[in-house]
């Protein structure tokens, strides 16, 4: 747990793209390699090495889950940076609705307090394969269930 040593510019996009002094990072294995030493702590996310602990921005979530797939009865997501999340009560998929749009934002926790947002053909994709249940749209994952929202 190093000290904090200031901010880098490094910035993660609403879209996902991971942008350094302006430009997009090019190589898709360094966005990979700054993903697996990404934390959020209390005072913001940070990239941390053993002997560094530098600031970025992140202007919505950290990661996007790009995929689904359902595997042995579970709902298994992989993110933008490669990992994957298999939905369970430590790793909850919650969908919350914009107080504006009244759009759905959904997204899964990957690890620790880091989240993926839920791109929306993989959310379209989890509507297809939900069921109602209380007048609302669920999923199942293992034992676990989640609410997609709403039956219109």
């Amino acid at each position: 747990h190093p000290e904090h040593c200031g901010d880098i510019d490094i910035v993660i996009r609403r879209d996902g793209v991971w942008m350094h002094e302006g430009s997009p990072i090019g190589r898709p294995e360094l966005v990979r390699l700054f993903s697996t030493i990404l934390r959020r702590d209390a005072d913001g996310y940070v990239l941390v090495t053993p002997g560094e602990k530098l600031s970025i921005t992140v202007e919505d979530l950290p990661f996007r889950a790009v995929s689904v797939k359902r595997r042995d009865g579970e709902l298994v997501f992989t993110t933008d940076v490669g990992d994957e999340t298999t939905a369970s009560p430590g790793h909850p998929l919650i969908v919350e609705t914009d107080a504006e749009t009244g759009e759905p934002a959904p997204r899964i926790r990957v690890r620790a307090d880091l989240w993926a947002r839920i791109s929306r053909p993989v959310f379209y994709e989890l509507v297809e394969m939900a069921d109602e249940a209380d007048g609302r749209l669920v999923v199942r994952s293992g034992d676990a269930t989640f609410a997609l929202g709403p039956v219109a």
